[in-house]
């Protein structure tokens, strides 16, 4: 793999798949894929449910992960987090049992 002239890195970042996906570091324009490559791994891993922060701001980047999830075939449903998990700014969702 070519490494990118910007990058200080040698190649791509590995990072470990937890119950959580801050979407903080990402762009608006990424956040869709991002959420989709997510919800896929943790279905692969057999998390049953997630949580995504997507943080309060003005609701685009909560409007772009509900987008996501209303169309996702591993999601079963999804809701606000509780207020010690992110309340409005964050929102857990229930992932489908694998067959």
């Amino acid at each position: 793999m070519k490494k990118d002239d910007d990058s200080p890195f040698e190649g791509p970042i590995v990072l470990p798949i937890t119950d959580a996906l801050d979407l903080h570091a990402f762009e608006p324009k990424e956040i869709a894929s991002v959420v989709e490559e997510y919800l896929e791994e943790c279905r692969r891993m057999g998390f049953s449910e997630v949580r995504v922060i997507h943080g309060k701001g003005i609701g685009v980047q909560r409007s772009i992960v509900r987008s996501v999830l209303n169309k996702h075939p591993a999601v079963a449903s999804y809701q606000d987090a509780p207020i010690g998990a992110g309340g409005w700014g964050a929102t857990i969702v229930r992932l489908k049992e694998q067959n």
